[in-house]
């Protein structure tokens, strides 16, 4: 009975759960179940992928590498959300060498990334070809969006030479860092640092261990957990200036880059830190899920919003609070994934003794990958205006655990 319970609300996991009409969402999804069978059951389900994925590392390096990512932040983050239902003592610890394990692997393919968006973006300059401005990634996942197609620089148009050149040395350096990132990445599958906690993660698929606190009836003690992930998530953005973002073309992000302060990396860190907010916020949902999916799109308030800003194409299309969450992740990976891509040209831009026409079409792909950085505020901005997030009245007072490591 209590297996058929938990497959239930594992079915609706990809629903977040929040905090409505000032009662926790989630509590008939978690049935009769208590907390600790509920998160143990969760986490057994990551482990179990965590420790498939080390068996798929020689057939398909590249798959095992996305699914040791994807369970080893999940894990951490549970442990982090619902730090206090299980052992300190051991949960701590573990959390901080999944961190490890998770930016260890994760270096490569954002290198890979960077540099297949910096070729499309310089070609798309070169020869100004129809396609959008903004690459938001893989919509299936936003923590690991997909690689773009690596383009050919085009051969027409003013920054063709310096195009083709600038191409050349971005190249260069990306693969090189890709190529040590890469052997950093097995030097660390082999260490035995990472078979300690490969060893605890096979413990983990079996066992969990749990506090006093994790007898509690699930229905009662996972949503106040959850719903302070999602207050962390609102305040986070609250702080965010989304009515100046709101505003298409303010030059904000380029004006941060070329100002004598180059304040960008001070402006865009508030972002990235909502970035890592919003992630914790959507695995908290994935084990606590709502009551009901919101199957019949936005609420009377998000519908009002809409029509405010003249934007209905949530409240035509039925799009879910869990589908706007989804999209606001993509929108801020993209968005993180443009500031670094920035400072890469900007680091490729002080090379010495390139060629003026180099310089100048790093300039120029400097400047459209802040644009881009501008134009990922302005759709999140339009976006989490229509988002319903918890607010503070309704959150219960939980301890507060110091931030995930590695959760970048």
């Amino acid at each position: 009975m209590a297996q058929r319970h938990r497959d239930t609300a594992y079915a609706q996991a990809g629903q977040p759960a929040i905090v409505l009409d000032g009662k926790p969402a989630g509590a008939a999804a978690l049935g009769a179940l208590s907390a600790g069978e509920v998160v143990s059951g969760y986490l057994h389900e990551q482990a179990s992928t965590f420790l498939r994925a080390l068996s798929l590392r020689t057939e398909d390096e590249d798959a095992a590498g996305l699914l040791l990512r994807r369970s080893a932040r999940r894990i951490a983050a549970t442990l982090h959300t619902y730090g206090t239902l299980t052992d300190p003592g051991w949960a701590d610890p573990l959390r901080t060498e999944l961190g490890w394990v998770s930016t260890s692997l994760a270096h490569e393919h954002q290198y890979a990334a960077r540099l297949a968006r910096l070729l499309s973006a310089l070609h798309r300059l070169a020869s100004e070809p129809d396609q959008p401005a903004l690459d938001t990634g893989d919509p299936g996942d936003p923590d690991d969006p997909a690689l773009p197609a690596e383009p050919v620089i085009g051969t027409q148009g003013p920054l063709a030479v310096g195009a083709a050149r600038a191409g050349a040395l971005l190249e260069r350096q990306l693969t090189l860092a890709r190529t040590r990132a890469h052997s950093a990445a097995l030097q660390a599958l082999g260490s035995s640092r990472f078979h300690a906690v490969a060893d605890a993660v096979a413990v983990l698929a079996s066992e969990v261990p749990l506090t006093a606190a994790a007898d509690a009836p699930a229905a009662v003690r996972l949503p106040p957990l959850a719903g302070l992930a999602h207050h962390r998530l609102a305040e986070a953005a609250a702080a965010l200036p989304l009515a100046r973002a709101g505003h298409p073309y303010n030059a904000d992000a380029v004006r941060a880059a070329l100002g004598p302060e180059l304040t960008s990396d001070l402006q865009d860190a508030p972002w990235h830190q909502a970035r890592t907010l919003l992630r914790l916020s959507r695995y908290a949902a994935e084990v606590c899920p709502p009551d009901e999916p919101a199957a019949n799109g936005s609420s009377g308030t998000d519908a009002a919003q809409d029509a405010a800003a003249g934007n209905s194409a949530g409240a035509s299309t039925g799009e879910s609070l869990h589908d706007r969450l989804k999209t606001a992740a993509r929108l801020l990976e993209g968005h993180r994934e443009a500031a670094e891509s920035a400072n890469a040209v900007a680091t490729a831009a002080r090379t010495p003794r390139i060629a003026p026409a180099t310089a100048y079409a790093l300039g120029v792909l400097h400047a459209d990958q802040r644009q881009e950085v501008e134009a990922a505020r302005f759709a999140f901005a339009r976006l989490w205006q229509r988002t319903s997030v918890p607010s503070a009245a309704t959150v219960p007072a939980v301890p507060v655990t110091p931030a995930v490591p590695g959760s970048r």
